[in-house]
């Protein structure tokens, strides 16, 4: 049994440690990242059982995804396919403050998943099914599998939880919005940025979003507003938390972060608050280190932010 269940596809990540143009590095890091198995891990981390399902290639990318999940303790149903490469993410900072993402994915073994690859009795047993928009973007098949994991779980009582996480290079406005309203309307807990919950909805601020979505059905809505930090409607109550101050290092994650902190005080049984308080404090934690994944927080962790000065006796 696992308290999340989350699918999608983890591509190798190669990233240039200078800032500037990519065709002027001197290095490279590899890594591996994916939104849905960025969760997996930050929830593993906070003492939960996480299991992801997906596809890689037969190659040395593959590899390392299926490691990388091990070591992190997530229970990895993954199927190697023959006959596509595992994906690639390529990521830089242009500048200090920008930093630009290239997805190499189009027949890529993670864009064939399909409803073979959806184990339902591990669906039906899990207390949560975390889903992200990018996975009904990859391909028709891959939608279809979404569309059934979302109904094993509604028929069994498993709460959903879905993160919009909208991807311009996968699909247009147009193509996502019906989708991700459809997605919308059988969540549970929804996680969304404003421009990605005004594919859905229209509204001013933050808070009005949120309602706006909630009319279509989660109970749990949560804007995120990134160094702004995050609003929520919950059971109709608006709620906001703010930031914590630190230094980033690499943004790309911290919304996934987020989430698992989130994900991971529900399942200890918190209350709204307090899953927002962790939610933020795990993106802060997110941020300050190279890597989509590799910052996320352990329990012991959590009070280093709160320390005064950062120093924790």
């Amino acid at each position: 049994m696992s308290d999340v269940v989350t699918l999608g596809e983890t591509m190798a990540l190669v990233a240039a440690p200078e800032i500037g143009l990519l065709r002027h590095a001197t290095s490279l890091r590899l890594s591996c990242g994916g939104a849905e198995s960025n969760v997996a891990v930050g929830v593993a981390r906070l003492g939960h059982r996480v299991a992801w399902i997906g596809r890689v290639g037969a190659d040395e990318f593959g590899v390392m995804v299926r490691r990388m999940l091990a070591a992190e303790g997530v229970e990895a149903r993954v199927r190697v396919d023959p006959d596509a490469p595992t994906g690639l993410m390529v990521k830089y900072r242009r500048t200090g403050t920008v930093t630009q993402v290239l997805y190499y994915r189009k027949g890529s073994a993670g864009s064939r998943l399909d409803r073979s690859d959806i184990d339902a009795d591990l669906i039906r047993s899990a207390r949560v099914l975390h889903l992200t928009g990018i996975t009904p973007a990859l391909s028709q098949t891959a939608r279809d599998a979404v569309g059934y994991a979302v109904e094993v779980a509604a028929e069994a009582g498993v709460t959903v939880c879905l993160d919009l996480n909208y991807r311009s290079k996968l699909w247009s406005p147009e193509q996502a919005g019906p989708v991700l309203a459809g997605l919308v309307a059988r969540a549970d807990i929804l996680f969304a940025t404003e421009p990605e919950a005004r594919l859905v909805v229209d509204g001013t601020g933050p808070a009005e979003l949120g309602r706006a979505l909630a009319a279509l059905g989660p109970g749990q809505v949560v804007i995120k507003r990134g160094a702004l930090g995050a609003v929520a409607v919950v059971d109709g109550e608006a709620l906001e938390v703010l930031p914590y101050p630190v230094t980033e290092v690499d943004p790309v994650g911290a919304g996934d972060a987020f989430a698992a902190g989130y994900l991971s005080t529900l399942l200890d049984g918190g209350g709204p608050v307090k899953r927002l308080d962790t939610g933020a404090l795990a993106g802060a934690f997110a941020v300050t280190v190279p890597g989509d994944w590799e910052g996320l927080p352990h329990p012991t962790d959590l009070e280093l932010l709160r320390a005064q000065e950062g120093v924790l006796r």
